[in-house]
């Protein structure tokens, strides 16, 4: 089994380490501070001390590796010597100082506000959307499922015009979304000093983006008021810390990880998560990448140092995509540890009807920030009742293949046996079916389908369902 095909893998286990710390520190008595910064603190504790960052451990290898430049007038060696420090607030510093990927503090002021990041970064803006209905819209579906299976991350080229993906659930997530931030606050969302940068420019970058591909819907006013007219709302975007603002109108996940200018290593430093299954995030902030994947079967043995390494290299315009699924009871979206629905996980319940039960998937970019260097993880969690696995060709019996005879410790970490009892025999009897009706071959060898991360002829039933 694929070490993360599941929540907690290198994406989301990545972004556990959320909580609000310490920020006034960085922040108090700066003049003209925005309005957000006069809204309420969520976690006084001290910033997470840095670990590993001794002379000659292991982990300061990377101290002289800068991410691809983006700015070829400046020397690396100059970048180095002048780098801007991981929890330095870039308003506040030395305008002579550069950000890993080159840019001058100064030059970064010069841009101002909203950039064309398209330019910048070298990935596209998305191509407008105009058929888009947000009422009857549904999730491409995705089916990340393998074999046969050995250590991998399968990663593929982001398609850039799916960047954010929106869909019909949308007023329904925000509005989750929004409550579980009321209720659980740090644990949801938070940043650490030195994030500013990389937290302003995340939030211009999805705007940006939404603004363009979904422009019935969405529109900026002189850089500064959000029209969402999905929701009906006007909203100034200096009212509010960036990551609310993506809270208020994105039902997208996002984590922001930066490079510790002591030991080119990236540390987790920012990001509004409510889609974590069995985890605290606030536990976790300021962690180190390997740090933060402790509970991953085979991480450190198999996937740390190419990760670490894969992280100070990756450039600015190669974002790659993933997914990671699991089957689920309901629609679980947030489950902190001690959650009700832990429980639910426990036993087999012989009541449990076919129709409750869900393939989850979480479907995952990465990519790179062009002026602050900051590594991005973003996500969705895509939920799908499993009946509808039975017209999609290979796919029942591809499941069924993968939950019995997957690597034992990482089913058990996918924690799918709650509902195994109900859903197998059921891929069984539709997999049989397939082959009598002729949808896959008779006796065809189960593997990973030709157009993974989706099934044969997927665009049929997809444009069909949501009726555009």
């Amino acid at each position: 089994m694929d070490t993360f095909d599941r929540l907690d893998n290198l994406w989301l286990v990545c972004f556990t380490a959320f909580g609000l710390t310490g920020l006034y520190f960085a922040l108090n008595g700066l003049p003209n501070k925005p309005a957000w910064l006069h809204s309420r603190f969520h976690n006084h504790r001290k910033d997470t001390p840095l670990q590993s960052t001794s002379p000659g451990k292991k982990s300061a290898q990377y101290v002289d590796v800068l991410p691809p430049q983006n700015r070829q007038e400046v020397g690396e060696e100059k970048v180095l010597k002048y780098i801007l420090p991981m929890t330095m607030d870039y308003r506040t510093c030395e305008e002579d100082r550069y950000t890993p990927t080159g840019f001058s503090i100064a030059e970064v002021k010069t841009l101002g506000d909203f950039p064309d990041y398209a330019k910048l970064s070298g990935v596209p803006l998305p191509q407008e959307y105009p058929e888009f209905e947000i009422e009857k819209a549904l999730p491409r579906p995705y089916r990340p499922f393998r074999w046969g299976y050995h250590q991998t991350m399968s990663l593929t080229k982001l398609e850039t015009d799916w960047w954010i993906e929106l869909e019909s659930t949308y007023k329904q997530r925000i509005m989750q979304r929004k409550e579980l931030y009321a209720k659980h606050g740090s644990a949801v969302l938070g940043w650490l000093p030195g994030s500013e940068l990389a937290c302003k420019e995340l939030m211009e970058m999805v705007l940006q983006f939404i603004c363009a591909r979904y422009p019935q819907y969405f529109s900026l006013v002189d850089k500064r008021i959000l029209q969402n007219r999905i929701l009906g709302v006007e909203q100034d975007i200096r009212s509010k810390h960036p990551l609310e603002i993506l809270l208020d109108n994105v039902p997208e996940d996002f984590g922001i990880m930066m490079r510790d200018d002591t030991t080119g290593n990236y540390f987790l430093r920012a990001g509004v998560i409510c889609s974590a299954l069995g985890w605290n995030i606030g536990t976790k902030i300021g962690l180190q990448l390997h740090q933060i994947h402790d509970p991953v079967p085979d991480y450190k043995e198999k996937m740390q140092f190419s990760m670490d390494r894969f992280f100070t290299k990756m450039p600015t315009d190669k974002p790659i995509q993933r997914g990671s699924w699991g089957l689920e009871l309901g629609k679980p979206l947030y489950m902190p540890k001690g959650d009700p629905h832990e429980k639910l996980r426990l036993y087999q319940d012989p009541n449990l009807q076919l129709e409750d039960c869900y393939l989850r998937v979480d479907w995952q970019t990465l990519r790179r920030l062009p002026l602050s260097g900051a590594i991005v993880f973003n996500f969705k969690a895509l939920f799908t009742t499993v009946t509808e696995f039975r017209d999609e060709p290979g796919v029942p019996a591809l499941v069924a293949k993968v939950v019995k005879e997957g690597k034992k410790d990482i089913m058990k970490y996918k924690n799918t046996w709650h509902v195994e009892h109900v859903i197998l025999p059921k891929l069984d009897e539709w997999a049989k079916e397939q082959e009598e009706n002729g949808l896959v071959p008779s006796g065809w060898e189960v593997t990973t389908l030709d157009d993974s991360p989706w099934y044969q002829n997927w665009q049929e039933k997809w444009h069909r369902q949501q009726g555009f």
